[in-house]
């Protein structure tokens, strides 16, 4: 049965819920000045992105790493930026801070990192938030250079964009009120209402799952807790990443036993540009082998995660 009493939220999901409605729009790889805070947009079109016919493709396929500057490097080295597609709505993985207006967390880091090591200054770094559902579409019409956005690499998303090699290890799982009776994974999903972001691997699964009663789709994941938390919906899927980090924002829902459908995340970018992809399979070398890939998840994740930090690196393969 749908909850249909709402909710209070805490406190804490509240300050982020506010600070997450305004987006600080950066500019594009075109290289044009900040605009004022604007209320984050809807995407033209969303991207139907699921595991396309081809189930069978490697997803740690990527150019070699190089720390040579081809074509695309030279471009952003020459403009002085480097425009990064970000979620703001993730806490841990990309959240504005409602103290200070910024955005952090364990993506945030790496996208720092990609950003200090290509153009030297991690400040010339434009960290431009795109909705889940968008983020092929900005690559792919050079709203940003990069995505760096929890975005999982399936062979539908490499037929679209590049990736480079897998950063993190991830799989689906579902949380539900701690009031829910709900025990398991499928427990919660059949014969209920589950909510998952447009254009996520969520999304994807769900619609191949007929127990689900009905699938309430949202712009962004952090879309999700709120009808949570007014009754509007059963069950969240995500990856557990990001339902950890839900967990953690919210101590009235918790994440059950199961997972499905484990997967990888990489960093996206323009399939025309092996250059840039290659130097940021450099950097995510470098980044891991000096401990500071280990030193952001310590920060970020390690708390609200179930195991240790190698247990969550995919290794370059």
């Amino acid at each position: 049965m749908r909850r249909t009493t709402a909710r209070t939220r805490p406190a804490a999901a509240l300050a982020l819920l506010t600070a997450g409605a305004i987006v600080l729009a950066g500019s594009g790889p075109s290289g044009a000045a900040p605009t004022t805070p604007v209320a984050e947009s809807a995407p033209q079109a969303v991207q139907q992105e699921t595991q396309g016919t081809d189930d069978n493709c490697d997803v740690y396929r990527s150019v070699p790493p190089s720390t040579e500057d081809g074509p695309a490097v030279k471009v952003i080295k020459a403009k002085r930026q480097l425009v990064i597609g970000v979620d703001q709505n993730s806490f841990r993985w990309g959240a504005r801070n409602p103290n200070n207006g910024q955005i952090e967390g364990f993506d945030i880091d790496l996208a720092r990192a990609i950003g200090a090591a290509i153009i030297g200054d991690p400040d010339k770094v434009i960290l431009k938030p795109v909705a889940t559902a968008d983020r092929v579409d900005a690559v792919q019409k050079g709203r940003v250079d990069l995505i760096v956005r929890t975005m999982t690499i399936n062979c539908k998303r490499m037929e679209q964009v590049a990736f480079s090699k897998p950063y993190f290890n991830i799989s689906q799982r579902v949380l539900v009120p701690k009031t829910s009776t709900a025990k398991t994974l499928q427990e919660a999903i059949k014969g209920h209402t589950v909510c998952a972001a447009k254009g996520s691997t969520a999304e994807a699964f769900l619609t191949k799952d007929a127990t689900a009663a009905k699938l309430a789709p949202v712009e962004n994941q952090l879309d999700c807790l709120v009808q949570l938390e007014l009754g509007k919906v059963d069950a969240i899927m995500t990856d557990n990443g990001l339902a950890a980090g839900q967990a953690a924002q919210d101590q009235a829902v918790k994440i059950l036993d199961g997972e499905v459908q484990p997967e990888v995340i990489g960093v996206a970018m323009l399939k025309t540009s092996p250059d840039l992809t290659a130097r940021v399979n450099q950097v995510l070398a470098d980044y891991y082998n000096s401990g500071a890939w280990r030193q952001s998840y310590d920060r970020w994740l390690k708390p609200y995660m179930v195991n240790e930090a190698d247990h969550y690196w995919p290794g370059q393969r």
